[in-house]
């Protein structure tokens, strides 16, 4: 079954620079939900292929939906530092690599609105969920397993570095104290707990909004 339609938000402007030319080959190496995959293979017509990569199970679930649809998209469980990888070694268009020969690579960076959307996969302050925030779920360490075992200073700083947090410091002693007494494994957990590390707040911003953009 074909996948549900998925409308990224620059959807115009991406396409319009990339130049989208007919027979072209394209990568998109961040597949999301498949918005711009597919007006990828809208424009570059019946001889163009589109190959794309992500390192989100859902993701790639909903490009293999596109794939039944479509013989010249083809999508791989991934992450776009193997780009080099694939283009060498797996990707082919007649029977050839397609390294040298794409023309158009897509990055589009960032956690997607479904991913944002769903609680279970723990991006987002605005719902209760556990505190994951890994891109593919079945590899590496979650965010709540990162917290049991970070130092203070390296939690203050990624904090700092990555979420731009001026409160940094409380919030890693805060979040430190907490867990000697129990676990952090919730979303709500984390929140409570910068709410209250944070002495004052912005207006019109949660006070999570940085520590979940770190």
């Amino acid at each position: 079954m074909c996948a549900d339609s998925h409308t990224p938000v620059l959807l115009t402007e991406v396409i319009e620079a990339l130049a989208i030319k007919p027979g072209g080959i394209y990568v998109d190496c961040t597949f999301g939900r498949g918005g711009h995959s597919k007006k990828l293979l809208e424009y570059t017509g019946l001889t163009g292929w589109v190959f794309a990569m992500d390192k989100d199970s859902e993701a790639v679930r909903v490009g293999k939906d596109i794939a039944e649809c479509n013989p010249r998209f083809v999508i791989e469980q991934a992450s776009y530092t193997r780009l080099s990888d694939f283009t060498k070694t797996k990707w082919t268009v007649a029977g050839e690599c397609i390294f040298g020969r794409v023309d158009g690579v897509l990055f589009d960076l960032g956690v997607s609105s479904p991913q944002l959307a769903d609680p279970n996969r723990g991006f987002s302050f605005m719902a209760d969920g556990p505190l994951d925030m890994r891109m593919d779920p079945s590899t590496g360490v979650s965010a709540a397993q990162w917290l049991a075992k970070a130092t203070e200073g390296e939690i203050k700083s990624v904090l700092r570095v990555y979420g731009e947090e001026r409160h940094a410091g409380r919030i890693a002693r805060t979040i430190v104290g907490e867990r000697c007494k129990s676990p952090i494994e919730t979303t709500g957990q984390l929140v409570e707990l910068v709410a209250r590390a944070s002495p004052s707040r912005e207006r019109n911003k949660h006070p999570a909004t940085r520590t979940f953009q770190a």
